[in-house]
């Protein structure tokens, strides 16, 4: 039988990390820093807080903790759009880059917020000419893997359809020739899976 698995990232497609990362500063410091734009791709460009060093950095890293990695609030629309594909029959699997010691925290989060998600696969980060996600997918091989991060599409199985979400845009590292690297373009989950379930998947299923 076919795979009837859709792979989704985390942070910025189900859950929203830029609003977390204020939350996270708001602990550190006791202020929750004013938002200068919106449109910002990356929190500290969204947010008015200074690049720190030191032991004011350090103290910024202590929150993000098991329990920043508990309670990320969730996309716009991220919920229905995963619950829409659950219905329809498709097993939907987390796959982000973050630290493996946060693996449960991020499916608790999930599960705790109502995402019909039953597992989550911790890759780490990287930056290099191949996504540190590519090996995981290729042992799940997934009829689709989400992204809004550009790089994350590099070296993946051509098997796999690889979609890109485009939020905010200043600053956004999803430019130029390496666009190509994804099959389709969404403004977000909700309109992934609204084009997934209308055409997309026929083409894979």
């Amino acid at each position: 039988m076919k795979s009837r698995c859709i792979a989704l990232d985390a942070d910025g497609v189900l859950l929203d990390y830029n609003q977390a990362y204020a939350q996270a500063w708001q602990r550190a410091f006791g202020v929750r820093p004013e938002e200068r734009d919106p449109s910002a791709y990356w929190a500290m460009d969204r947010w008015g807080v200074k690049r720190l060093e030191g032991e004011q950095l350090d103290r910024l890293r202590a929150a993000f903790d098991e329990s920043f990695w508990s309670h990320l609030p969730a996309m716009a629309g991220a919920i229905g759009a995963c619950q829409q594909l659950d219905t329809a029959g498709f097993e939907l699997v987390c796959v982000s880059a973050i630290h493996p010691r946060y693996e449960a925290a991020r499916l608790r989060n999930l599960q705790q917020l109502g995402f019909p998600i039953a597992r989550v696969i911790a890759t780490s980060h990287g930056d290099g000419s191949r996504s540190p996600k590519a090996a995981a997918l290729e042992r799940l091989m997934p009829l689709a893997f989400v992204d809004d991060y550009l790089p994350y599409l590099r070296g993946l199985p051509p098997r796999i359809h690889a979609a890109l979400i485009h939020r905010q845009k200043r600053g956004s590292p999803n430019t130029g020739p390496e666009l190509s690297l994804a099959h389709s373009h969404h403004e977000d989950l909700a309109a992934f899976a609204t084009w997934w379930m209308k055409e997309g998947h026929e083409q894979y299923d």
